[in-house]
């Protein structure tokens, strides 16, 4: 099987890679040039440089899944919303317009549990179909774009498989973020600021949801026109206390995690857990 693959050499993408690999699955791989893996590879795909915009029909010739992971200022500060706007769904769309036109038929699309905004505070676990309620600029840009490609694969009878991706952590991730933070910390022997914590989130480690995405390319459940979403984590809430501490004691930490140093972020949501079928297992429409 080959497989068209944007995002390569992101997070989540640079694993994928490695899981793609070790199950026999040949990568032809778009990215930026000068752009390098966030994890060491056991093998290199065919790599294409170049730009998201540019045109890549003729390369895409051949291929039997596009899966498209490459997303614009997923970590905050986020970017203005008209330029995730124009990357996340304007850009994508014209690029999976391409693999449509190159004959590819079947569509792997991440997507972010952000996009239920607000909602998740009305549930204990988010069902599928709840209403998209967004409060910032990325997390807008992918529920729109959702709506857009939703449309797209029906009109022209294409599989799709939109993946809603919730808290990821692991090696590899951006240096800004909780995990790798609190990781620098505790191996260096500092103390950590946090807020009071009290924030409940689905944390799955990295390598488990790349081991999922082998799953989704069996497109056998998934009828043309048809698309499914798919809820990809753990369904294991815990508090960013409960998580930090944790790892706090993993790493053999010698400093101190302060709470309630830091201020929530305006909008924060407070609870955010998907629903689940058993442990990343998928839910669809």
């Amino acid at each position: 099987m080959k497989i068209f693959l944007t995002g390569g050499t992101g997070f989540i993408g640079s694993h994928f890679i490695n899981k793609a690999h070790s199950q026999g699955f040949n990568l032809v791989c778009l990215r930026r040039p000068g752009s390098v893996t966030r994890v060491e590879l056991i093998d290199n795909p065919k790599w294409l440089n170049g730009s998201l915009e540019d045109d890549w029909v003729e390369e895409m010739r051949g291929c039997d899944i596009f899966v498209h992971l490459a997303s614009h200022s997923t970590n905050v500060p986020y970017d203005t919303l008209e330029k995730c706007l124009y990357w996340n769904l304007t850009v994508s769309l014209k690029l999976m317009e391409q693999a449509r036109e190159a004959g590819i038929s079947k569509f792997i699309i991440s997507g972010t549990g952000f996009e239920y905004g607000r909602v998740g505070e009305k549930y204990d676990y988010i069902p599928i179909n709840a209403n998209l309620e967004p409060t910032m600029a990325y997390p807008a840009s992918k529920a729109a774009a959702y709506i857009a490609f939703y449309q797209w694969a029906v009109e022209y009878k294409l599989q799709l498989n939109y993946l809603r991706i919730f808290q990821v952590f692991g090696e590899g991730e951006s240096e800004g973020r909780l995990w790798p933070s609190l990781k620098k910390a505790a191996l260096s022997g500092n103390d950590f600021d946090l807020t009071l914590g009290e924030q409940v989130r689905d944390f799955t480690h990295v390598d488990d949801i790349v081991s999922q995405f082998v799953e989704f390319f069996d497109f056998s459940s998934i009828k043309p026109g048809s698309p499914m979403v798919t809820h990809v984590s753990c369904g294991k809430p815990q508090t960013i206390r409960e998580f930090s501490e944790f790892w706090w004691k993993q790493w053999g930490a010698t400093g101190k995690l302060n709470f309630g140093v830091y201020q929530y972020r305006k909008n924060e949501v407070m609870r955010f857990v998907p629903k689940v079928s058993g442990n990343l297992k998928k839910i669809t429409t």
